[in-house]
């Protein structure tokens, strides 16, 4: 069996909520162990066979349990530690003014991302590999964030499959 982070495109926006019970139940249903939820944002660790099809099993269970096409992006739990050991931010830790990012794709085409990426002021991206994309997004007038998930996202549109997660979600993931 292998650890995996499964972490969930467009859920708890708008009428898409999913209650984290209802999450470990349908991870259950379909023959995971070990389910539960990690943050209320669709991250969901549980341990499976790795097989070439496990993530559209999981898109299909998860679709036959909440009504709804739910993107999923994997990393084992090997993958997440490769993340975190490959220090993309050079040791820099967050700030008020400052807030450190990862966009993980579901398939390594990260390549496609025109470089450099950045809007001065808004965010920058430190680093890309095959599969994901690190940045730093900074605080805006108003409070929020940099629109650096979105900006990244937009050339990929609906041909690659991504999801954004601030890196505090994927050192917890790996000690959960």
């Amino acid at each position: 069996m292998t650890e995996f982070a499964a972490f969930l495109r467009g859920v708890n926006l708008g009428r898409r909520t999913v209650k984290s019970a209802d999450l470990v139940a349908a991870f259950g249903a379909m023959g995971f162990a070990g389910a539960r939820t990690l943050i209320a944002s669709g991250n969901v660790l549980f341990e499976a066979d790795d097989s070439p099809d496990l993530r559209t099993r999981i898109e299909t269970g998860l679709e036959q349990s909440f009504g709804f096409d739910i993107g999923t992006v994997l990393r084992s739990r090997a993958e997440l530690e490769a993340m975190i050991a490959l220090d993309p931010f050079a040791g820099k830790a967050e700030t008020d003014d400052m807030k450190l990012y990862v966009t993980m794709l579901a398939t390594p085409d990260a390549h496609l991302l025109p470089m450099p990426c950045a809007v001065p002021g808004d965010f920058t991206v430190v680093k890309v590999t095959a599969a994901d994309i690190y940045h730093e997004g900074y605080r805006m007038e108003g409070g929020r964030y940099g629109a650096g998930a979105t900006l990244i996202g937009r050339p990929f549109g609906k041909k690659v499959l991504w999801t954004n997660r601030n890196w505090n979600t994927i050192v917890r993931a790996v000690r959960a």
